[in-house]
């Protein structure tokens, strides 16, 4: 069976999930169904190979999970019933930039103000370890104060239960939520985790800046940027490789710790939430158990179509046994965009 590494992120009452081959949303909706939508639409580096050179990407994937990220929450909000809070494409990128602009100014102009203080004190490693840990007391503080906010405490949750659902997918379960109980809300591919080790990266790399006045220190910083994003990325990959270097495993330790802030345990309807996202992703590839498994209820289905539950229909035989028993199973509507 061939391996596919799946991500994702939550998404207002809901998650997105994304492969290779394109993208799906679901979204649990006041009634109960779940609404999911399908973006058959490869990621940039897909289309472009050039894209998948090393920093490169990173760079590349950083900007694409920007846009995605507020594509899916902008459509989850409508789904949720918050229509007041659909963006449109003009008010998205208006939206967009105020959030980069309010991101370099809390976490690269503020501390390198700040740090320039401490410079004649501390020396260039110093004053670079300074500015990195104003930074993470900023970002620390930021999201222990949202995850006071009822609706960001649910956000959290279907975090958890994305973490759990592609934990649960790599570990070859058969896919059902009950299975994903099991599993950490924790995971080492989060985007937190790379938000942490641009941290990292930053007070390493701007050590070697040298002594400059402030200003022209955060101007060095901001061009520099998509270098630190893309050597970030580099070294988020490591555990991949490496998952068992203790240097590696050092590195994201502090990811890893973040991430006990910014997930939550999710009860059994968000996983089947995050499970209907996976499983609707364009040419997803199941595990060996669930093919297994379907495989077995297909051949029951085969000799006994009348008693076969409905799921366990191949698809023809599901469309006579519906105009024969009408009972039994939630829906979920399917949106192609």
């Amino acid at each position: 069976m061939t391996k596919v590494s799946y991500g994702g992120q939550a998404v207002i009452e809901g998650v997105m999930m994304q492969g290779p081959k394109g993208r799906a949303t679901a979204v649990r909706l006041a009634n109960g169904e779940i609404n999911i939508k399908v973006d058959a639409v490869r990621t940039w580096r897909e289309k472009y190979p050039i894209l998948k050179i090393p920093i490169l990407r990173g760079c590349v994937n950083l900007v694409e999970s920007m846009i995605t990220g507020l594509g899916t929450l902008n459509w989850s909000a409508m789904q949720a019933g918050e229509e007041e809070e659909q963006l449109s494409k003009t008010e998205m990128a208006w939206a967009m930039l105020f959030a980069l602009i309010l991101s370099v100014g809390l976490f690269i102009v503020l501390p390198v103000f700040v740090g320039s203080f401490a410079a004649p004190y501390v020396g260039n490693f110093g004053r670079s370890f300074t500015e990195g840990l104003i930074r993470a007391v900023i970002f620390l503080g930021y999201v222990v104060a949202i995850r006071q906010i009822p609706d960001i405490k649910r956000l959290f949750r279907y975090h958890g239960a994305e973490h759990k659902t592609i934990s649960c997918y790599e570990a070859g379960e058969v896919m059902i939520p009950e299975n994903a109980v099991k599993y950490s809300t924790i995971h080492p591919r989060c985007g937190t985790s790379f938000i942490l080790m641009a941290f990292i990266m930053m007070i390493i790399i701007f050590t070697f800046v040298g002594q400059t006045v402030w200003y022209w220190r955060a101007i060095i910083k901001i061009a520099l940027m998509p270098l630190v994003a893309g050597i970030s990325y580099e070294v988020f990959r490591l555990p991949l490789k490496f998952p068992n270097s203790i240097i590696v495993k050092a590195l994201v330790a502090p990811g890893l710790w973040m991430q006990k802030l910014t997930t939550a345990e999710p009860d059994l309807a968000m996983l089947e939430v995050a499970m209907s996202a996976l499983k609707a992703v364009p040419e997803y590839i199941p595990t060996e158990k669930d093919a297994a498994l379907l495989r077995e209820q297909e051949m029951q289905a085969a000799k006994n179509p009348l008693e076969a539950p409905a799921d366990a229909l191949p698809e023809q035989m599901k469309l006579d046994k519906k105009k024969e028993n009408q009972a039994g199973y939630a829906s979920a509507t399917v949106w192609n965009g």
